[in-house]
């Protein structure tokens, strides 16, 4: 699509096994976030009775890369490899086998199945083959999985198949090995035949039907980023030093928790922080300038208190924006007449609120947002109380192309589908750069919508009529 690393449709491979059409979704993407945390594929997938739920993650942990798969089944008749039992040989041997990836286990389990009349009448060569040909390509990139089997107090029963390669060797083939035995599993629990005429999306975005229907600056995250490279790397050391406490109580570091961010309006302040929420797991809480401001006197310090007394009371970490910061805290100059007096009052109370917050409360991040930095005080955002100032730029041209690229990608993947496609093949972020300087997230997501609205029109107008694969 474009040749300067902003595909818009990231590189998907579809193959078929067991009679499952299976797509693995930048594969090489996928690896790398993983850096950062784990990812959960095949989400809100379904499968055939008795599975009940299967759950894949990879991560990077200790140097390797690391596939933990897990499929849950439901009380009740158990078929294929748990009807052998945990304790049987047929069973045992499986786990050796898939552990060490003989050829000849899902041959073994598929006639051993037979044998107990577990499975439908048919021969099951193809599925058979499938099985050897998922264990065979398991051993060729090194997957020796550790199989374990265990029992719910309701009767359900999960096996757990956890594998690990060296961090530099991980690639997308260890990916596609790692899929294929834990489809072997769900085709032995669940029967031959049981996957044919399914389809499997593997990658970090569930369908499109099944996006969750909240606002998309509630659900952000910081991969949602664009152009702001330096800014989210800072967030993620953030995100993990509230992730890991120990880590830090270890060495005698106390977490940043009071960030400054300044810049041109429309440059994603507000945005970041509800990303960096999401990041760490945090609840989120937005205080604005009416909630704060008060035209009687006295009304906006008692404000102020009490937005500090309830976040001293959080029981779960929380990011506490105050968003347009300079409206809200003004600059506390010297003047003796009654206006700047009310100004520096309340400036004195939100500093003595700071100082003793984080010492009462590690668990709150505070947040503030301003367009204009010049308008506050220094003493208000001193390191002690904002430890972290981060200047949020307009977006340079390279800048722009990741944001386009981001977006563009957001509205394909939920709103693309079989026979419509809202964009050409020949969309090149990268040019598109070039003809939106001074331009910045916010401008471009708005210049989205109205070409959406625009082609929604014309749409309407033709009736709905026309071919419904060609792009606008």
């Amino acid at each position: 699509m474009t040749g300067n690393g902003h595909d818009l449709r990231p590189d998907a491979e579809t193959f078929t096994l067991f009679g499952a059409r299976v797509t693995i979704v930048d594969a090489a993407g996928l690896l790398a976030a993983a850096g950062a945390g784990p990812v959960e594929l095949l989400a809100d997938a379904t499968f055939p009775a008795p599975v009940r739920a299967v759950r894949l993650t990879v991560r990077a942990a200790d140097g390797t890369q690391r596939f933990d798969a897990e499929v849950r089944t439901s009380a009740g008749r158990a078929v294929g490899l748990l009807a052998l039992g945990v304790a049987g040989p047929a069973g045992v041997l499986l786990a050796r086998r898939l552990a060490g990836t003989d050829p000849t286990a899902g041959g073994l389990l598929a006639e051993a199945s037979r044998r107990l009349g577990l499975r439908p009448n048919g021969t099951g060569v193809g599925d058979d083959l499938a099985g050897a040909a998922a264990l065979r390509e398991a051993a060729a990139h090194g997957l020796h999985p550790e199989v374990t089997y265990d029992e719910s107090p309701d009767g359900g029963r999960t096996v757990t198949l956890r594998a690990a390669v060296p961090g530099g060797e991980a690639g997308p083939t260890h990916l596609r090995a790692m899929v294929g035995l834990v489809l072997h599993v769900v085709r032995e629990l669940a029967g031959e035949g049981a996957l044919r005429d399914r389809s499997y999306s593997v990658g970090r975005r569930p369908a499109p039907a099944a996006v969750p229907a909240v606002p998309r600056t509630e659900a952000v995250t910081l991969d949602q980023v664009g152009g702001l490279a330096e800014v989210v790397a800072r967030f993620r050391e953030i995100a993990v030093s509230f992730r890991h406490p120990q880590v830090m109580a270890r060495w005698g570091a106390r977490r940043p928790q009071g960030i400054l961010m300044y810049g041109p309006p429309g440059t994603g302040k507000t945005m970041l922080a509800r990303a960096l929420a999401n990041e760490i797991g945090a609840d989120f809480r937005e205080i604005r300038t009416p909630e704060i401001l008060d035209k009687y006197l006295g009304g906006s310090e008692r404000n102020i208190k009490q937005i500090f007394r309830e976040a001293r009371r959080y029981r779960q970490p929380t990011v506490l924006l105050f968003d347009e910061f300079d409206s809200i805290i003004s600059y506390a100059g010297a003047g003796g007449d009654a206006a700047s007096q009310a100004v520096n009052a309340v400036a004195g109370i939100f500093k003595q609120e700071m100082n003793t917050l984080f010492e009462e409360n590690p668990d709150v991040i505070v947040v503030a947002t301003t367009n204009f930095p010049q308008r506050v005080d220094a003493s208000l955002i001193r390191s002690g109380r904002f430890d972290v100032k981060l200047a949020i730029p307009a977006p340079d041209e390279s800048g722009r192309a990741e944001i386009i690229t981001k977006m563009i990608r957001e509205l394909i993947a939920l709103h693309e589908g079989p026979g419509f496609r809202m964009f050409a093949a020949d969309v090149d972020p990268a040019e598109l750069a070039a003809l939106t300087p001074g331009l910045t997230g916010a401008d471009i997501r708005e210049v989205l919508r109205r070409v959406q609205l625009a082609q929604g029109d014309a749409g309407g107008d033709r009736g709905c009529a026309g071919r419904p694969d060609q792009p606008g």
